[in-house]
Parts: structure tokens; C-alpha cells; sequence
């Protein structure tokens, strides 16, 4: 098929290579320089979102928040501006569910299909295809679209046949993720004040209910103290805030997720939002005097 694929960060970009690697003709576009790989790799620059959809019988989205994908969509020589009936939208960005109800319902005016599809998995999985994807909207766009997610994913669920489905479970993800890694970077700050070692704690702990891939990944990442971007703090900090404006609206409390976001916000006011999410270990280490 041709596809168009919008947003070749550090997501996006080994997911559309996969796609051209799948055998399909791509054409990308991106706010920022495209990689040179994805070229490379035989995919074909677009000047606009507008050329994208002229080209691409189906166009993805995979760029960093809510506003990123209505800029994309339908703003100056967006998308929308491009398509044509009977096409498909998919956005694999984590945004907000409501902002994707209104912007399925602006793409279905046209004629045209969209699924949210969010991934959760980090750039690891992102390479080599293995990718969870939670999807919202119809059955039959779903079955349209799985050629091209079974490139890129290894478990694509469909949440629920209502645009934004997809979105409500990447945000019960990313408060799962972002609480749990900053539970993991207090409990070795913890164990670090009381003399005990880290490392053989994380080891201890990975054998019991404490468990989780978190501890794992993140955690070792804490004790190597790498700090090299994977999942940037500020996009974690955006999630968090994706729910709890989500909770505002559906009048529900996220007491931890709250407590959580502040904490982001001190990873961002340390000037290390472009840091991975770990930092938070900064920010804690420093409020237990070091």
C-alpha cells in the first residue's frame, strides 16, 4: 500500500522504517529534519501534510502531544486538506481521548475513516516491531489497518469500537508507568539513605511481589545512573496531565497520579525534561539531601 506517516521521532521513525521494510511505498513528513535513515530506507519526503495525504491511501500519525496532532490534521496544508472519501486516519500519538473524539468526528465529515491506535513499549520495541497498540474505532477499519500494525506491533487490542478507546487505555498505561517508575526511584533512594546496596535490593525485589518490568528496565537504568533519553520526562509529565484533565472531566480523584505529575515537574524545572523519565531519581536524591 502507500502509506504517509507524519512524525519520524524517536518512535516514529523505526515504525515507519518497519512499514518500509513490510515491502510498502511511504511518504513522510516531519516538523522537524527527516531522518536520514528513513530516506535511506526508500521512503519519499513530503513538503506537507496536505502532499502526505494526496499520496498515502492510508496516513498515520505518531507525533509528541494533543496539539501536535490538530496542527498535523487540520492545520495550514494539514491532512485534512489532502484527503480524499474513504480513506484512513491513524493517529498513534498519546493524546487526549475527548480532543480524539472531536478530531474522528472532523475526519469522518470527510468521508474518511480514523482509529486512535497509541503504543506503549519505548523505542526497544519500536525497533524491532514488537510493539502493544490499543485501538479504538471500527471493527472494519481495524481489520483494514492490522496489515500494516502487525509490522509494527506484537499484541494490537481492540479496545472499543468508540474513537478514544484507544486513548483511555494508553492513559491507565502511562499512569501504571509513570507512578510505578517513580515508586521504583524512591524505594532505591530509600535503600541507598539506609546503607543498603541498590543493586542487590533490585535484585532481591525482582524475585518477589515487587516484580515488575519497571524494576527491571528502569530500575537497572537508575543504578547505571543512565539518564540518556528512551521515554523524555517531559512527555511522561504530559501523560500525567492527559489524565488528570481526563479525571477533571469525568469528575473522578487521581490523588497519586497528582502527587506523581509534581514531581515530573520538578524534573522539568531542574532543566532535565529532555532527560528520560528515571530523572525523577535526581529529584528525590536531592530532596533527601543528596
Amino acid at each position: 500500500m502507500d502509506i504517509g506517516f507524519i512524525g519520524l521521532g524517536i518512535m516514529g521513525g523505526p515504525m515507519a522504517r518497519n512499514l518500509v521494510e513490510g515491502g510498502h511505498a511511504l511518504f513522510v513528513h516531519d516538523a522537524a529534519q527527516l531522518p536520514v535513515a528513513i530516506i535511506e530506507a526508500g521512503a519519499t519526503a513530503c513538503v506537507s501534510g496536505r502532499e502526505v495525504a494526496e499520496r498515502g491511501e492510508i496516513v498515520i500519525t505518531m507525533v509528541p502531544d494533543t496539539p501536535d496532532v490538530e496542527a498535523a490534521l487540520f492545520g495550514p496544508e494539514g491532512v485534512a486538506e489532502g484527503l480524499s472519501p474513504g480513506q484512513l486516519v491513524i493517529d498513534m500519538s498519546s493524546i487526549s481521548p475527548t480532543a480524539t473524539q472531536r478530531f474522528a468526528a472532523r475526519i469522518g465529515a470527510l468521508g474518511c475513516d480514523y482509529l486512535d491506535a497509541p503504543v506503549s513499549g519505548g523505542p526497544p520495541k519500536a525497533e524491532d516491531g514488537t510493539l502493544t497498540i490499543m485501538v479504538g474505532g471500527a471493527e472494519d477499519a481495524l481489520a483494514r489497518a492490522r496489515p500494516l500494525l502487525e509490522l509494527m506491533g506484537a499484541t494490537i487490542t481492540l479496545i472499543g469500537t468508540r474513537n478514544g478507546d484507544g486513548q483511555v487505555a494508553k492513559v491507565a498505561n502511562q499512569i501504571i508507568v509513570g507512578l510505578t517508575v517513580e515508586a521504583v526511584a524512591e524505594a532505591l533512594v530509600f535503600t541507598a539513605k539506609a546503607g543498603a546496596d541498590p543493586a542487590k535490593v533490585r535484585a532481591a525485589l525482582l524475585g518477589g511481589a515487587a516484580a515488575s518490568r519497571v524494576l527491571e528496565n528502569q530500575g537497572g537504568r537508575m543504578i547505571a545512573r543512565d539518564f540518556a533519553p528512551g521515554f523524555r520526562a517531559e512527555l511522561q509529565q504530559k501523560d500525567l496531565n492527559v489524565a488528570l484533565s481526563a479525571a477533571r472531566e469525568l469528575g473522578v480523584v487521581l490523588p497519586a497520579t497528582a502527587a506523581a505529575e509534581q514531581i515530573y515537574n520538578a524534573v522539568r524545572a531542574r532543566g532535565a525534561e529532555k532527560d528520560d523519565h528515571i530523572s525523577v531519581l535526581k529529584v528525590l536524591e536531592d530532596l533527601a539531601g543528596g
